[in-house]
């Protein structure tokens, strides 16, 4: 592109100086200097052409380019289109497969009573009987003018060629014949065929309109249950069939609006009838949960649809989906529609179930309580007589218990004197009592005073002594810190002291190393035994590195500790409790030292 685009700019030259040094002695000089060269225009046009050529065979790869990119892509949307088809076609297999079953499985012989199905089954056979006579009369002729062709073109290729001339005019008017032939069937079965969805078109929207229509008036009639239903209060009734009645006419407002909202989308669709149901029947090609499901399905209906721009077909789409989430709204309304009315019955009907139960309540309540009112009126009467009798009883009982009163009243009156001068006594003995009492209070606390007052004076004592102990401890304490910093002085002092003889030492040891460029550019004693020079002994691979101090094998062996544990491991008991108990007991041969006994077995 960038050379494309090269091509197309204007042929520009640009000359460059070595400096405005020359710029000036070129204009000075003029158009007749020296310096100034003949232009050269036949390489000019030369460079030109090669440009050109380039440029061109460069835009001819990229159309190459842009060429085979598109052909890939065509050839991926075909590959994704076969994969989508395959699955289809065996889906619908498995659809007609189980279709079949489920229409032989219907018309079996137990169903032949049956005078819709005796008719769906004589239509079959007359179907199979028309399919044999179509094969006889079409297909058969058309395989036998087949193989005869075939037949003449292998034989007459041995005959003169007058003849064949002869026998093909022949051969190619029988076969036009039979294309006419065929043509008037195949009219006549596209004609029959058209007749046939036409019908079964108007009368599947006049099915879905009958049900949809029927489904309305169901929805929208008074329900059997609420009307054979008794109720006794006239009121209740009427409000529940107003109510229902204000039920159905907003779902059936809702569902008008539903209605004509599809009567307005389903004007405003871009396709035709038969070529809508060729772009729902692509549609319902690709599953939903397909990758780049839209890419595909848009590129097959351009296919189908060559005659109608993107444009028509994705306002078409819109307005499929529109349609599609309206139907779909629709029948959400009517199902909510058919629950709504289902409760408002269940609820009408114990409603009025529950209105029933309460008036013949009242009616039971009524003749109760009319019962109870009887029985109230003998149970007044004998109430009253009793009340006669009880208020003759109480008199009598009045005068007999203020006879007893006033007995009482005068035993009374002798006691409350004997009470009087008891407590009289009673009181004398107190004042004695609390006389007493108040005088051993004030001794105990004379007591306790002057006890308080001693144990102040020796408060006080003990508190100066204290002070002076405080002072004593605060002077000792005082001193120690004062011989601590004493201590700690001298001890820095004793450190620097240390720090300048051992620097004075150092400096006495120090290694003055002199100028030995020689010395330093040799090699070392190192290098030269890695690389064996100046080794007079051979180096012993075996030799140890270290020389060991310790016990050998003898020795070891000796320990009875060791032969004792052996002997242990041998039999079996080296786990023992028996072991466990004599091995600390043993005794080595050499008593250990001190800093080397062991604390194993101590534990």
């Amino acid at each position: 592109m960038e050379n494309m685009n090269k091509r197309d700019r204007p042929f520009m030259t640009i000359q460059e100086s070595d400096s405005s040094d020359n710029l000036v002695c070129c204009m000075k000089n003029g158009m007749r200097s020296i310096k100034y060269k003949p232009v050269d225009y036949q390489q000019l046009h030369a460079l030109t052409a090669a440009k050109k050529l380039a440029s061109a065979s460069i835009e001819l790869k990229i159309r190459k380019a842009v060429q085979t990119s598109k052909i890939s892509k065509e050839q991926t949307l075909i590959k994704q289109h076969k994969q989508v088809w395959w699955q289809e076609h065996e889906r619908l297999n498995e659809v007609r497969c189980k279709m079949e079953s489920e229409i032989k499985s219907f018309l079996t012989e137990e169903n032949i009573g049956n005078e819709y199905l005796s008719d769906l089954i004589n239509f079959e056979q007359e179907l199979s009987e028309q399919w044999c006579t179509y094969l006889e009369n079409v297909i058969n002729p058309i395989q036998q003018l087949r193989a005869d062709l075939k037949y003449r073109q292998h034989h007459l290729s041995q005959h003169s060629h007058s003849h064949t001339e002869f026998n093909s005019v022949k051969v190619l008017e029988e076969v036009d014949f039979v294309k006419k032939q065929l043509k008037a069937v195949f009219e006549r079965l596209s004609l029959e065929q058209q007749k046939l969805e036409n019908t079964l078109s108007d009368w599947s929207m006049k099915i879905l309109d009958h049900s949809s229509e029927e489904r309305n008036n169901l929805l929208s009639k008074l329900p059997m249950e609420l009307e054979t239903l008794e109720c006794p209060y006239s009121d209740l009734k009427a409000s529940i069939f107003n109510e229902f009645c204000d039920l159905t006419e907003k779902y059936q407002k809702k569902l008008q609006d539903f209605d004509l909202q599809l009567e307005d989308i389903y004007r405003n669709f871009q396709l035709s009838e038969e070529d809508h149901w060729v772009y729902q029947a692509v549609l319902d090609q690709y599953p939903g949960d397909l990758c780049g499901r839209r890419t595909l399905y848009m590129d097959m209906l351009q296919r189908y649809f060559p005659h109608k721009s993107r444009h028509d077909l994705v306002e078409h789409e819109k307005y499929c989906d529109q349609y599609r989430f309206t139907r779909e709204q629709r029948r959400i309304l009517i199902s909510n529609w058919n629950k709504n009315r289902r409760d408002f019955i269940q609820k009408a009907v114990l409603t009025l179930t529950e209105a029933c139960a309460t008036h013949e309540m009242e009616n039971i309540l009524a003749k109760d309580r009319k019962r109870q009112q009887e029985l109230c009126a003998d149970l007044k009467a004998k109430v009253l007589q009793w009340r006669a009798h009880q208020e003759e009883v109480a008199r009598l009982e009045m005068e007999i218990s203020a006879r007893r009163r006033e007995k009482e009243e005068e035993k009374e009156k002798l006691w409350k004197k004997k009470e009087s001068l008891q407590r009289e006594e009673k009181k004398k003995k107190i004042r004695k009592y609390w006389a007493k009492k108040e005088q051993k209070w004030q001794e105990m606390e004379m007591r306790d005073l002057q006890r308080l007052e001693a144990l102040k004076k020796l408060m006080a004592e003990q508190l100066v002594k204290d002070r002076g102990r405080v002072k004593y401890r605060q002077d000792l304490l005082e001193k120690r810190l004062m011989e601590k910093e004493k201590v700690a002085l001298q001890e820095a002092h004793e450190e620097e002291e240390k720090e300048r003889r051992l620097e004075a030492l150092r400096k006495q040891v120090a290694i003055v190393a002199q100028f030995d460029p020689v010395r330093m550019m040799s090699d070392t004693m190192a290098s030269k035994a890695r690389m064996g020079i100046g080794i007079e002994e051979e180096f012993v691979l075996q030799k140890p590195l270290f020389t060991l101090n310790t016990y050998n094998e003898q020795q070891i062996i000796s320990d009875p500790r060791l032969r004792f544990e052996l002997a242990l491991r041998e039999a079996g008991l080296h786990k023992s409790f028996y072991a466990k108990e004599m091995l600390p007991k043993i005794s080595p041969q050499k008593p250990p030292r001190k800093d080397m006994e062991s604390t194993v077995f101590k534990s």
